[in-house]
């Protein structure tokens, strides 16, 4: 386009092609997931019948390489009719016999994720609290994966907090949801006397899968977020900003038990951050103490009188054990050597 093109166009036309566009990628979208739920639920019906013969007459596995051969045939510009598939198709339709189930839930994931829900996952009702967590919160494939091999149904909403008496409902309940217990840093590797430093460097280091492990809606503020109060300067460990429950969240990092004297500690920055940062619209600050282990009854009684809200979990990393052999402890990084990584590494704004 020259410039006597751009000069006659008229007033709000860049407004409306922008508008276009949107309007365009909103529908390719809606196509794409239209699309995938039409393939999945053609899948399903697939398997459904092969199933169906094989339990009323008695058809024999063979059946499913003829029928394999014969649906290429018909289809050579159609994938997905390999017998390895077939049989995934008959295994989803035995899996998910009621098809109301099928078109709320699973008919939204993609045939990979189906897949992955078929193979990690045997007991039915895991199945479907997996299936809609990975709508809800859009895991890919390999996410997907990765919180059922963690276990994330034994962890999520595990913490100890005091939610319930200083949020108001549905924050409470969302809010308690949110954090886990334990929280599962199997990408770091620690030595046993590691401290509270290392374990920040090693989380800043691995970002993104430190803001997987947290969960979808985290947005990463800073780290060692400095508040003046008085005459003294305080640091936070970490600092996010949670999307969907619109408040901070406040992370303080121990390589030690859980101590009451936390709690207290917690309070304190909190107090601090509703004041110096809370902006009005948003909601009460949240606190989260991660500690290497804890009593579950202490760390109760010392949350019971606090009136911010304050979660405590513990979390889990790989131990570098002293036994490893020299060749191999030379090819680790070391703690120095995180903490320069940390100093450079990009931070992305969301989980």
């Amino acid at each position: 386009m020259d410039a006597r093109q751009v000069e006659l166009l008229p007033t709000g036309y860049d407004a409306l092609l922008k508008a276009i566009k949107e309007r365009v990628r909103t529908a390719q979208v809606r196509a794409a997931v239209a699309v995938n739920t039409e393939l999945v639920r053609l899948y399903w019906s697939i398997g459904n019948d092969i199933l169906q013969k094989q339990q009323t007459e008695g058809w024999g596995s063979k059946v499913i390489d003829r029928l394999s051969h014969d649906l290429k045939a018909s289809f050579p510009m159609m994938q997905g009719f390999s017998p390895r598939n077939l049989k995934y198709m008959r295994a989803f339709a035995a899996a998910w016999p009621d098809d109301a189930i099928v078109q709320r839930v699973v008919a939204q994931l993609p045939w990979r994720q189906n897949i992955a829900l078929l193979d990690k996952l045997k007991d039915p009702e895991l199945r479907l609290w997996y299936a809609q967590k990975a709508v809800e919160n859009g895991w890919s494939q390999p996410v997907l994966v990765h919180q059922i091999e963690t276990l994330l149904h034994e962890r999520q909403g595990r913490a100890v907090t005091n939610f319930a008496s200083t949020l108001p409902a549905p924050q409470s309940d969302l809010a308690q949801a949110l954090l886990k217990d334990p929280y599962n840093f199997d990408f770091l590797t620690l030595a046993p006397d590691a401290q509270e430093r290392h374990l920040e460097a090693g989380l800043l280091v691995h970002i993104r899968e430190f803001l997987l492990e947290l969960g979808q809606g985290f947005a990463f503020v800073g780290s060692q977020y400095e508040l003046s109060i008085g005459d003294q300067d305080f640091r936070i460990d970490l600092l996010f900003y949670h999307l969907k429950l619109r408040c901070f969240i406040v992370i303080d990092l121990k390589m030690r038990a859980f101590e009451p004297e936390f709690a207290g500690k917690m309070n304190f920055y909190l107090s601090a951050v509703d004041d110096l940062l809370r902006h009005p619209s948003d909601a009460p600050s949240i606190g989260v103490v991660l500690c290497k282990t804890k009593n579950a009854t202490i760390a109760e009684y010392a949350l019971r009188d606090m009136n911010k809200p304050i979660g405590v979990s513990t979390h889990l990393t790989a131990l570098l054990t002293r036994s490893l052999p020299e060749h191999l402890q030379s090819e680790l990084p070391t703690i120095e050597e995180l903490e320069l990584r940390a100093d450079a590494v990009p931070f992305p704004e969301e989980g």
